[in-house]
């Protein structure tokens, strides 16, 4: 069965990465001693010291690659996560490498630059093994082996959800056998998936051992059998887990409390609620802040006398906009209209072709300079650099009614750029998909997180091509 077929992977997925960081280790020798570009020499240390180190090298980053949750199963787990921990447990790697070195005397005079060349291969080389694995697993998976037999307890939007996911990712290996439930009648069909019977069958299939995971997906109104169901897979020793009918109010990522022996999930885990996580993210926003306005005064500067001497009215607009803790503050733009009465102002977004929009206004607004003077709320503590997009005080009171969960984006400081944003929800697209994005970004926010944002935000956030 697939649970046995994934203990015998991990175990091999070990080895392989032991042979991967043991190769890497002695690669970074022999280009710092051995090969044609070396000096030949190889130093104050003899080369079975070199060698002798690699007993504790290669179990230490295996111990890292575990902790970085490198051999959890890769079925549903991101290529981006598992780059992303192989980089950390790296990154740790060679910083514990390195202070070693510097604490144990003998070692004093080991070769600081090829330990750099190690980092480097052993990443290098660790994320290119794990794809050509990804690759081999697809493979086979496309053959019809190594899959993974599902059956579905309870139709609700819950298991409509997670047929979805499962069709529209066939590489992940997940085959749904069926679904049991009470009230839709047998016979049904859902994008392949039919409903084989009713809960009761589970008494005859469950000792046939054909299925890998028995899924419980109950809706919400049958939710007094769900005691009695993982009972009964319990018993027969099918791994058995439990999705939600109510994944609209409880987070991707619940954070969890243990009160006395009671479990307690809070409906939403705010990792910036944390102070240390909200000081450090200031003191980017204020070091990032001050270095985008030394770097882009020059623009800053031509914009300025541009507006000015094309259109009548003040360089710079400020706009009412709703921020952290549905606070008020004034959010400061580039002037990109003429000049409007109050009430003509507050009429709506901008159109395509809206006469209102100078010629200035609308490069600036095309290539997102006119967002530049929000560097200065930025510096003020209105705003971080990423976040989700500030909304103006009467669209908050809409939105906040028609969409749910609207008012989380206010837990945090709204950003210059965000997860929406570069995902290309911004100026005139879908409200309801921008909200999305916001709560993930909110629930899964990291200094690294933050960091991609920032970068891809250089490559693909500029260009507005929803801005009129």
């Amino acid at each position: 069965m697939i649970k046995d077929n994934q203990k015998h992977f991990n175990r091999l997925h070990f080895f392989i990465d032991a042979f991967v960081i043991a190769g890497s280790y002695l690669f970074a020798w022999w280009l710092k001693f051995g090969s044609s570009f070396a000096n030949k020499e190889i130093g104050a240390l003899d080369v079975g010291i070199y060698f002798s180190a690699l007993i504790f090298v290669v179990p230490g980053y295996l111990v890292l690659y575990y902790l970085n949750r490198l051999y959890t199963p890769k079925r549903a787990q991101r290529t981006e996560d598992e780059i992303l921990n192989v980089f950390r447990a790296n990154a740790v790697g060679v910083v514990v490498f390195l202070a070693m070195l510097f604490l144990v005397k003998p070692l004093f005079h080991f070769s600081r630059s090829m330990v750099a060349i190690f980092a480097v291969s052993n990443t290098v080389a660790t994320i290119l093994m794990r794809a050509v694995i990804r690759f081999i697993l697809h493979f086979v998976r496309e053959k019809g082996y190594n899959l993974k037999h599902i059956l579905l307890v309870g139709y609700s939007r819950s298991a409509e959800a997670y047929i979805d996911r499962i069709t529209a990712n066939p590489q992940w290996g997940y085959v749904v056998r069926g679904i049991l439930d009470d009230h839709v009648p047998r016979g049904a069909v859902y994008k392949g998936v039919k409903v084989l019977g009713s809960v009761d069958n589970l008494l005859y299939i469950l000792p046939e051992s054909r299925l890998d995971e028995i899924a419980i997906t109950l809706s919400l109104a049958d939710y007094d059998k769900l005691e009695e169901i993982v009972n009964q897979c319990e018993k027969s020793g099918v791994h058995t887990k439990f999705i939600p009918d109510y994944n609209s109010l409880i987070p991707g990522k619940p954070y969890t409390e243990d009160l006395g022996g009671l479990p307690v999930i809070n409906i939403r885990h705010v990792p910036l609620s944390n102070t240390v996580n909200a000081v450090c993210k200031r003191l980017v926003d204020i070091i990032g802040a001050l270095v985008g306005i030394i770097l882009s005064s020059p623009v800053l500067l031509i914009v300025a006398i541009l507006i000015k001497t094309t259109s009548k009215g003040p360089v710079i607009f400020a706009q009412e906009r709703v921020g952290l803790h549905n606070k008020v503050f004034k959010m400061y733009k580039f002037r990109s209209m003429r000049l409007q009465a109050p009430s003509e102002e507050k009429k709506g977004w901008t159109t395509k072709d809206d006469p209102r929009v100078t010629k200035v206004g609308k490069f600036i607004r095309r290539t997102s300079i006119d967002e530049l003077p929000q560097l200065f709320n930025i510096l003020i503590g209105n705003m971080s650099l990423v976040g989700p997009r500030p909304e103006r005080p009467q669209y908050v009171e809409k939105f906040k009614e028609e969409i749910p969960r609207y008012m989380i984006k206010h837990q945090v400081r709204p950003g210059l750029t965000g997860w929406a944003q570069i995902n290309g929800y911004r100026g005139d697209t879908s409200i309801r998909k921008r909200i999305e994005y916001d709560i993930f970004y909110i629930e899964n926010w990291s200094m690294g997180f933050d960091i991609k944002i920032m970068f891809l935000t250089i490559f693909k956030g500029f260009i507005n091509e929803n801005a009129y």
